[in-house]
């Protein structure tokens, strides 16, 4: 750092704590050292306002504290949520993070990867499938550790995967509506890429029959897909009694096209949602939805990979399923005639 037009340099920081370069030099890049050193070089680091030259720091031992974060965009809150949490917990263990976006377009992820290995990070998180899945033999070949969350297709064996049981969460959010008493139930869904969560939810329904006739594909992925699903659900079939959505923006779309319908939600319409994004909470009705271990996904993806970082040895190739929960809100309630 700059004072004045004096660079504050290593020998300054050894000479106000009255240790060597080396010890500095020892405590700059996460050596061990005696705990009462330790404290007098971060003292004397924080006075003078010392900033490591971290392109020298990378040079000198091959590491870049870096490590890059792949989602599908940071539009969607699901990911921009997930993102918070990597980097939280990567600051937490001294590591920068390179944030990019696959947009669910293969050509723009190839290129994106082809960059971040010229980049040198020291590991890769994948977040979400689409755009991806021609890529794993690259993903697997890379001379850093890699490691894919939130993989909601078929997991490969080639890499570490830790994610959500996905069917399981879409079993969830139908058994709900079942014990509500529903069964006349659609579900708007962002095809194909959520084919599991709607497996789910039909195996909830199995014994009553729900099929294809009542699945509605997104246009889009946002609030403006949800509602006009939701507006195709509600004319093909007006005495339906509840819809799922696939994520918790496009039943959003729903609730409002409920609204504008002319019918109230739960009273006439019930909807649930699914992964529990923050503002679901504060919008009225509030919404019933799947709730994922966000966290806990980061949390583990993470240490995976940094502890393959440390080690110096690939990450094992485990599957790890989380198990979601439901969050049972103001927008579901009995279906019409069980009130």
């Amino acid at each position: 750092m700059f004072r004045g037009d004096y660079v504050v340099t290593m020998a300054d920081v050894a000479a106000r704590a009255g240790v060597t370069k080396q010890t500095v030099s020892n405590v700059v890049s996460g050596k061990k050292v005696r705990p009462e050193t330790l404290v007098k070089v971060n003292k004397a680091i924080a006075e003078l306002g010392y900033k490591p030259n971290l392109v020298a720091r990378s040079l000198r031992t091959g590491s870049t504290s870096t490590v890059g974060l792949f989602v599908p965009s940071v539009a969607n809150a699901f990911y921009s949520e997930v993102v918070e949490e990597v980097e939280n917990l990567l600051v937490g263990h001294g590591y920068n993070l390179l944030l990019a976006t696959t947009r669910d377009d293969p050509d723009y992820t190839r290129a994106h990867l082809e960059n971040l290995t010229a980049r040198s990070v020291d590991a890769l998180l994948v977040a979400g499938d689409n755009g991806v899945e021609q890529h794993l033999p690259m993903l697997a070949a890379a001379n850093f550790p890699v490691a894919l969350f939130a993989w909601e297709g078929d997991p490969p064996t080639t890499l570490p995967v830790v994610s959500i049981d996905y069917q399981h969460a879409g079993f969830l959010a139908g058994c709900h509506l079942r014990d509500l008493g529903h069964r006349n139930v659609a579900v708007i869904a962002d095809l194909p890429a959520h084919t599991p969560r709607v497996a789910g939810l039909r195996r909830a329904f199995a014994a009553d029959g729900l099929d294809d006739r009542k699945v509605f594909a997104c246009t889009s992925d946002d609030a403006a897909g949800g509602f006009a699903a939701a507006c195709a659900a509600l004319e093909a079939d007006p005495d339906l009694t509840a819809i799922f959505a696939t994520h918790d923006v496009l039943a959003i779309g729903a609730i409002e096209a409920v609204v504008r319908s002319g019918r109230r939600v739960p009273d006439d319409v019930s909807v649930v949602g699914f992964d529990d994004i923050a503002q679901v909470g504060r919008i009225r009705p509030a919404l019933t939805t799947v709730t994922f271990p966000k966290r806990e996904m980061a949390q583990q993806a993470v240490e995976l990979l940094l502890r393959a970082v440390d080690t110096g040895r690939p990450p094992t190739n485990v599957v790890s399923l989380l198990r979601p929960t439901l969050t049972v809100r103001d927008s579901s309630g009995p279906a019409r005639g069980n009130r």
